[in-house]
């Protein structure tokens, strides 16, 4: 992990801040405040920050080859331009289940669309685990109340998918098609938190954040716990490598669920952290056109 503690790199408040992501043709970080509907952007030290307003619940935002960023919203997927802050919908997402928001989401080496949709009352089975490519949306997985975290191995043949309320890391087989099989539980969270957004490292570890946990914990290939990173506040949301060696590491935090005595103790939390890390990060991918058809 880093033997430097992690610092606030820019105090910016999100409710339920998620999703870091970095882009390297901007050499910038991008993540979304779901609760506070909007998208932020920084360099890799927190500075030249941009904020732009979403019109529904925002679960994430990924890269485009083509310069734009593909944003999951309540309701369907959209390509948002930073340039003028437009979105244009590019297919609605489970419109029969109004209850349901798109969470988490991930671009794998093939420039396919990974995401899961989830209960925003937490409370109902009805999340689902979703592959785009080449314009078909296709189900992968479902009964979840909070999905999470889709990462990939290294040499793209796991996938890593979370089911926050039942603690436990999930690891499925891909075939070059995009196909799931072999589901088996990879890791279940022992102590305090709940495992939210994951990444994955140029040694193929995986980094789990805690929500609750105060901490980032690392397992090794086999599962085994290789390292904690801890926080200054709680709500440790998701992780991701950036800057020029993808060393730098960017998490996003939040202050939802936080009592107001706990946020006057985590006056932090919400806010954007960076550490350094030991180990490289593995390059960001980005959506290709084709899905975006």
């Amino acid at each position: 992990m880093s033997p430097a503690a992690p610092t606030c790199v820019w105090p910016v408040g999100a409710e339920l801040g998620e999703g870091p992501v970095w882009h390297a043709a901007a050499q910038a970080f991008c993540f979304v405040d779901i609760k506070g509907r909007a998208i932020h952007r920084c360099n890799a030290e927190g500075g030249q920050r941009e904020s732009w307003s979403t019109p529904r619940q925002p679960g994430f935002v990924l890269p485009c080859d083509d310069g734009n960023l593909l944003c999951g919203m309540q309701g369907g997927l959209y390509r948002f331009d930073p340039k003028t802050g437009n979105f244009t919908l590019l297919q609605a997402v489970e419109e029969g289940l109004p209850g349901n928001r798109i969470n988490d989401g991930f671009a794998d080496h093939r420039g396919r669309l990974w995401f899961g949709t989830m209960d925003d009352a937490e409370e109902n089975a009805s999340g689902a685990l979703y592959c785009r490519d080449r314009g078909i949306l296709r189900e992968q997985d479902r009964n979840y109340i909070i999905t999470n975290g889709p990462a990939m191995s290294p040499d793209g043949k796991t996938l890593y998918h979370t089911d926050t309320l039942l603690r436990t890391v999930y690891a499925f087989d891909v075939d070059a098609a995009g196909n799931l099989s072999g589901k088996r539980p990879f890791i279940v969270i022992d102590g305090s938190g709940y495992p939210d957004g994951m990444a994955v490292d140029a040694e193929g570890c995986l980094w789990v954040a805690l929500f609750g946990g105060w901490r980032i914990e690392r397992f090794l290939p086999s599962g085994e716990l290789a390292g904690v990173q801890p926080f200054p506040c709680a709500n440790i949301t998701k992780l991701a490598f950036g800057g020029a060696d993808l060393q730098t590491v960017q998490v996003t935090t939040a202050w939802k669920g936080l009592s107001p005595a706990e946020r006057l103790q985590q006056p932090l939390a919400g806010g954007l952290f960076s550490f350094r890390a030991d180990t490289p990060g593995l390059a960001q991918h980005y959506i290709s056109t084709e899905v975006q058809k």
